[in-house]
């Protein structure tokens, strides 16, 4: 059976985060120094470098003692090499963008979906949904979402929201600025700024809750192109561990900085075993620890924007690497995987 790892990057700067909005306001962003570029670049090298060495090892068929048999085979979809057995090699992942910022650099959008990966929305100005009039909402979640499109050339199916600020009716909404899915749900309750959503009579498909599927009904197909069913709406919630009916973050972000690895491992373990498919998130700024510090910012939010910078890279290094059994796939793939068996 396969098991499904959803690397999801949050692409903005180390001076947009929600803790730092009262310290860096938004009139300001445009005297910062952006570093999300080089760092995203890193993130991009390390998925490359990893598929290559599992293409490298898996191609090598022991067939004796002392001979080895390639046996690649081409898939006709993507023009990528994977093995006899169906693995695909190559580590993809899930780019929630920043419209702010893709607007800035298009080019590393266009290089973020050239390597194969998918791009999505993060929105446009890192405004948190819940603090919006729903016709501002409704621009930014557009008006984001047309941007990269036309910077990819071609559709934009997955939105997440800053900081997780979520509820049903702005779910709703997303799905009515034309997305297929949403992946903004965090069940750690503890969190201040985490929304909550109503799941108990959701129709769960491996790690997917099917929000709604009366699109089509309604507004006509958004995505013919999807593989699947287009009208159905999904949310992809991040992955955290239930222990003694309490709900623990195992997602990533500051939680996969802080918790020591031997330990987070054991949690992705769990949760694989149980779901078949884990989801991870992170930002670029995770793994620069040059960054500029803020000065004014209080104890609390220094400790958990700052914690561990320099070992993160490493750190996802070892987490990749330690699940090269797993298929690494963009969360429309794994929508589209599910779906085949929803038929």
């Amino acid at each position: 059976m396969n098991h499904y790892f959803l690397l999801t990057i949050d692409v903005e700067d180390w001076f947009q985060v929600e803790n730092f909005k009262q310290y860096i306001p938004f009139a300001t962003w445009s005297s910062y120094e952006l570093r999300v570029e080089k760092n995203t670049h890193r993130i991009l090298d390390l998925f490359d470098s990893i598929g290559s060495k599992k293409t490298e090892f898996r191609i090598q068929k022991p067939v004796s003692n002392n001979e080895t048999q390639a046996s690649p085979i081409q898939n006709p979809d993507n023009g990528q090499q994977s093995t006899d057995d169906g693995q695909d090699e190559k580590v993809r992942g899930t780019f929630f963008v920043l419209g702010w910022l893709a607007e800035r650099l298009p080019h590393l959008i266009r290089e973020i979906h050239s390597r194969g990966h998918e791009v999505a929305s993060h929105g446009y100005y890192h405004n948190l949904c819940n603090e919006q009039s729903h016709e501002d909402l409704k621009s930014d979640l557009c008006d984001s979402k047309s941007l990269l499109e036309d910077i990819i050339g071609t559709q934009v199916y997955g939105y997440r929201a800053p900081s997780f600020a979520i509820n049903n009716d702005i779910l709703k909404i997303i799905e009515d600025c034309g997305y297929l899915y949403d992946s903004s749900y965090n069940s750690f309750a503890m969190h201040g700024r985490y929304g909550q959503i109503s799941v108990s009579r959701n129709r769960q498909k491996g790690i997917a809750l099917q929000i709604s599927n009366s699109w089509n009904t309604k507004h006509g197909s958004r995505n013919p192109d999807f593989i699947g069913k287009p009208e159905t709406f999904y949310e992809l919630p991040i992955s955290n561990i239930n222990v003694f009916k309490s709900v623990l973050p195992w997602g990533g972000g500051g939680y996969f900085r802080l918790i020591p690895f031997a330990l987070f491992k054991l949690g992705v373990e769990s949760i694989l075993k149980k779901e078949n498919a884990y989801l991870f998130y992170m930002h670029p700024w995770e793994i620069d620890a040059d960054q500029p510090r803020v000065s004014d910012v209080s104890i609390f939010y220094r400790f958990r924007h700052y914690s561990n910078l320099s070992k993160t890279h490493r750190k996802l290094s070892k987490l990749i690497e330690s699940f090269a059994h797993c298929n690494f796939i963009t969360c429309s793939q794994y929508l589209d995987e599910v779906m085949k068996y929803a038929l």
